[in-house]
């Protein structure tokens, strides 16, 4: 089972996340970090050097390939978990997965500042204890994923149906 790591380039505790998460049994995907936490302002200087546009640069060969590498991963993977502290890119893959209805979850810190919408994630948690606790239940994944697929199956069979 997969569990795509969603979060920042910044964020040093992804491939200790990773490693707790591989050392249950699961293939944690947190290759995208490899680059190190620079690689986007990288581009961005790259592109700008080129006399290109941000929206320019989006069309380009290197923004493509880093899309088409994450999204085919976000693709296969079963689950994910979107690790706080993060940014846009994060939360667009964290909707994209729960769109794509597969169970998503947020690890974060207490927070300052509630936010309603994380409601539409599977679930949080404020500890990596409370999330590899939740993780070792591997029941409780299956379960978990069984149920939205089966609401994706319902929902997909009430669209094919004539009006």
């Amino acid at each position: 089972m997969t569990i795509y790591l969603i979060g920042s380039l910044k964020n040093k505790e992804i491939p200790a996340i990773g490693v707790q998460l591989r050392a249950l049994g699961y293939d944690a995907f947190d290759d995208w970090f490899a680059p190190g936490p620079e690689a986007d302002d990288f581009w961005k200087k790259y592109e700008e050097s080129r006399g290109r546009t941000y929206a320019e640069a989006l069309k380009g060969h290197a923004a493509k390939h880093i899309y088409e590498f994450d999204k085919f991963h976000l693709d296969r993977a079963d689950i994910g978990l979107l690790i706080m502290p993060a940014g846009k890119s994060a939360h667009m893959e964290l909707g994209y997965m729960t769109g794509s209805k597969k169970p998503t979850f947020v690890l974060m810190d207490k927070p300052d500042r509630w936010d309603v919408m994380y409601q539409f994630a599977s679930g949080i948690f404020f500890s990596m204890a409370e999330a590899l606790e939740y993780f070792k239940d591997r029941a409780k994944v299956l379960k978990e994923i069984r149920k939205l697929k089966r609401k994706k199956r319902k929902n997909h069979k009430n669209k094919s149906k004539p009006a």
